[in-house]
């Protein structure tokens, strides 16, 4: 058997090694001929995979370690009787830390409580559900956009118009389709509130980034993070340099993130093929850098959560080094996103961190489970 992958998947020897052949190449340049003579095809997000790329090929099984699935056509692997499997929710946490990680570096710049604002969530799947339940736990103001799950649950999911019209802070989770293309284009910008922070870390195209580059050339009262862009890995170097945080697609590139979709795609495949799987991702996971976190139980609670997601990531190294490739060449700054990405640094996630909180009150103890960190028990030192 002989499986083609993307050089950028982690633990692929471990996992897949014992089906086959393993060839490696970089994501952008699996082609034709690199898949004609593969069983299975395993990719991240920069690979198009569909009629183009495969008729021809024995390819049976595709796997994309990645939640999306938008550059897979998968009503072309329906036809052609292909299996294929996605890692729903693999690197949810990654993401939901990086907004964090955001918001709290806008709050700091701007000199205002994270608190006091308002904030929208616009997709509330597996990232935007576990931002949502971050957020509510640590008793913010949360309205959600979800319509697909508003008409099948109804609940207290609202309007797009309304995020727009009443949130302070909109971050946006929502897959890339038909319907969700430049879902915030002209119109919805304008809509905006003065002061709005607008969070992008789903798909490039959910913006319309000529738009909101237009709308901040004008002087629109609006804070911009960005993690995804229209035309990756080329992107608007005039729209970069107007945001307040740029990155180049890393929002959900924690290794724990990595590495769970990987054995998700792994679990996928072997169900696939009738086989166990023998391989476990807990044999695999490497300790956090960090095991423990003490905290004096006379903490400000105004402090724990810069605490706790410093601990971990700050969005602000990547965005530092994202910025000082924003020159040269349109090939030479496409090279360099795809390098940033290839060479990410380790980043583990909040939910890894155990905090010690001896005689700490209530509020501080809720606020860190909120956060998803595991609180230490003064009895015993186990984790709670």
């Amino acid at each position: 058997m002989l499986i083609v992958a993307d050089e950028n998947i982690p633990l692929l020897d471990e996992f897949f090694a014992g089906f086959g052949e393993i060839r490696r190449y970089p994501g952008r340049s699996i082609d034709t001929a690199a898949v004609r003579d593969a069983n299975v095809l395993l990719v991240r997000s920069v690979t198009r995979v569909d009629a183009a790329l495969l008729e021809g090929s024995k390819v049976a099984f595709v796997g994309t370690c990645t939640i999306g699935t938008d550059h897979l056509d998968l009503d072309y692997f329906d036809a052609a009787g292909i299996h294929w499997s996605s890692a729903p929710g693999c690197n949810a946490r990654g993401v939901v830390d990086y907004v964090l990680g955001c918001v709290l570096a806008l709050a700091e710049r701007q000199n205002v409580d994270p608190a006091l604002r308002c904030y929208g969530i616009v997709g509330a799947g597996q990232v935007g559900g576990r931002l949502l339940d971050v957020l509510r736990g640590l008793g913010w103001a949360v309205k959600v956009c979800d319509p697909p799950r508003a008409a099948l649950e109804g609940g207290e999911f609202v309007g797009l118009e309304e995020i727009l019209r009443d949130c302070d802070v909109i971050s946006l989770h929502t897959p890339l389709a038909a319907d969700t293309r430049h879902l915030i284009g002209a119109r919805q910008l304008a809509a905006l509130r003065p002061g709005t922070w607008l969070l992008n870390a789903s798909r490039g195209a959910v913006v319309d980034n000529l738009a909101l580059r237009q709308q901040l050339e004008n002087g629109a009262d609006l804070q911009v993070v960005l993690d995804v862009w229209e035309g990756e890995p080329q992107v608007d170097v005039a729209l970069a340099g107007l945001c307040q945080i740029a990155t180049p697609h890393i929002a959900g590139y924690s290794l724990d993130g990595k590495l769970r979709g990987t054995a998700q795609i792994y679990q996928a495949f072997c169900a696939c093929m009738n086989q166990p799987a023998t391989v476990q991702l807990e044999q695999l996971m490497p300790a956090p850098a960090q095991i423990e976190l003490p905290l004096d139980k006379a903490v400000e609670p105004g402090s724990v959560l810069p605490l706790l997601c410093r601990a971990v990531y700050d969005p602000q190294r990547d965005d530092a080094d994202f910025r000082r490739t924003l020159q040269g060449t349109p090939a030479q700054r496409g090279a360099a996103f795809d390098r940033l990405r290839k060479n990410y640094p380790v980043r583990r996630e909040i939910e890894g961190l155990q905090v010690r909180l001896p005689g700490a009150p209530a509020t501080l103890r809720s606020l860190v489970s909120a956060l998803g960190a595991r609180l230490i028990s003064e009895a015993d030192g186990a984790p709670q």
